[in-house]
């Protein structure tokens, strides 16, 4: 599978687009004034234990406190008070983190106010970013991403990823590990370690070393809410956590950016420097990927599918419904058989879209209704394939035979919520309309429908502005390329219809031409 990570930076932030197949399958803003990122460190203050809850309102500089549950403690959590103290304490630089003795481990099921007494001083990680009202989530299970490993201090455990099948390589990384491994550390291997050399393991983990020993000398003085560390950009963790002999080219079109990221290619993946190139096109580069277009076709309340169906995404405070429509999609007479075509169609976008607008927390989807449960076994085993290439956390249920399925996944980041309208003339007071794009894109599936049903001659009536829209340019008008590629005979007359996203199908006759959605 192709990948392509297009970087595009400007005044507000930075964007960067994953692609699979040309096609949009993740979205990250990173803000200019962005102040929090999952991973990051903070020396917190704890303000408030709510025994009620097990958890404690810590403070890290938000505007709210931020939220610590007893199960986001660790079994570490009181090495992590003793080290926190040690390194603020460290005016003469005597402390070793090599010899440090850790306390003893708390239990599962214990009570938060006999961790946290005194209300201590606490380094803490940002589990999830603020969302909405609601200050970070935060955590004491301090980990050290790099690309290989995962450095957890304040233990002596070494694992393997799960996804490491083969047991003599298992055991030949944990061998590695445990022979580079340094004290009061503990390593968890990566998927990507497999098949590394002892070499590329062993510069991993003294990254990380040389990291933690930066964040226990931010500690020394420092006084809280202070951030103590920060996690890599957007750019590079994502390269980090994903970067394999799949992708095909990364492009960005800031030089500082392109600089800092070819460094870090140049340290992590020496061989893949060569897909890097700085865009200095005249066209936007996320114009030029086709991205815009995908994002505007992809965020909208209503997602056409290719077929003619389409997804109707909507969400509450309590969960995300996604409901199946057939729209004018006829495959056969056979109703299961549509059914089941739909369905197997709308899971593979309902898994891209799941990942691509980052939705997380209990996801409701309404699929067309099934009489075999064979066949609704086969739709969630292919939602279930589908989202194997999603790195959050998630669970799929079984369909029901009223059609739902229900399903969890993990959020950590605010949902990806991008506006797909625009500013309208006639907009009958609402304000907004639905996007050109968007509105294009919606005719032309309704004509390719209408074109391989026997309708070869045909008028499009619409308001004049969209009747402009259409008809610009002399030789390549979106009329002449529609009537290019479906091969039929087409115009474009326009009227002054009440609403501006208006319009009709006529047929030879001059006939309206119905089209049930």
């Amino acid at each position: 599978m192709n990948k392509d990570l297009i970087i595009n930076s400007s005044s507000d932030g930075v964007e960067i687009a994953l692609l699979e197949e040309k096609k949009l399958v993740e979205i990250h803003n990173e803000k200019m004034d962005a102040r929090w990122s999952v991973g990051d460190l903070y020396l917190g203050k704890v303000k408030k234990i709510i025994p009620g809850l097990n958890a404690a309102f810590v403070d890290v500089g938000f505007e709210k406190d931020a939220f610590l549950h007893y199960t986001d403690l660790s079994p570490y959590a009181k090495s992590i008070i003793k080290f926190t103290q040690l390194a603020m304490n460290d005016n003469d630089n005597s402390f070793d983190f090599a010899h440090f003795q850790t306390a003893p481990e708390i239990v599962k099921t214990g009570k938060i106010s006999e961790v946290l007494n005194g209300n201590p001083n606490v380094l803490v990680q940002i589990l999830k970013e603020p969302i909405a009202a609601k200050g970070p989530r935060l955590s004491c299970e301090i980990s050290l991403a790099g690309r290989f490993v995962v450095l957890t201090p304040f233990n002596e455990i070494v694992a393997v990823s799960k996804k490491i099948h083969s047991g003599d390589e298992r055991r030949r990384l944990q061998k590695i590990i445990e022979g580079v491994r340094p004290k009061n550390f503990g390593v968890i291997l990566r998927t990507a370690a497999e098949g590394k050399s002892t070499a590329e393991l062993h510069e991993d983990l003294l990254t990380l070393e040389a990291n933690w020993k930066n964040i226990q000398s931010n500690l020394k003085g420092a006084v809280p809410p202070a951030r103590i560390m920060n996690e890599e950009s957007k750019t590079t963790s994502i390269l980090r956590d994903l970067l394999n002999e799949d992708f095909n080219k990364i492009v960005v079109n800031d030089k500082k950016i392109y600089d800092l990221t070819l460094s870090y290619l140049q340290r992590i993946a020496p061989g893949k420097a060569n897909i890097l190139s700085l865009h200095n096109g005249d066209q936007a580069i996320f114009d030029q990927y086709g991205i815009t277009k995908q994002v505007k076709s992809s965020f909208g309340k209503t997602v056409n599918l290719p077929s003619g169906a389409y997804l109707i995404i909507e969400h509450t405070e309590a969960l995300h419904v996604i409901d199946v429509n057939s729209g004018f999609k006829s495959v056969s007479n056979n109703q299961e058989e549509n059914a089941m075509q739909t369905n197997m169609e709308a899971a593979e976008e309902i898994a891209r879209q799941l990942r691509l607008r980052d939705i997380g927390g209990i996801i409701v989807i309404d699929f067309i209704d099934m009489k075999l449960p064979e066949n609704r076994r086969k739709v969630q085993e292919a939602l279930e394939g589908f989202m194997k290439t999603d790195r959050a956390r998630h669970s799929v249920l079984p369909i029901s035979k009223f059609g739902l399925l229900q399903a969890t996944r993990q959020r950590i980041r605010p949902e990806v919520n991008i506006n797909t309208s625009e500013d309208c003339p006639a907009c009958t007071g609402t304000g907004k309309i639905t996007s050109t794009l968007l509105l294009e894109d919606e005719m032309e599936k309704k004509l390719a429908y209408l074109a391989t049903h026997g309708h070869k001659n045909l008028q499009i009536v619409v308001h004049p502005i969209i009747h402009s829209h259409l008809t610009k340019g002399i030789f390549n008008s979106i009329i002449k390329t529609w009537r290019k590629r479906y091969k039929i005979k087409l115009k474009s007359q326009a009227s002054n219809i009440s609403h501006l996203v208006e319009y009709k199908f006529l047929d030879e006759h001059l006939e309206e031409i119905k089209i049930y959605a």
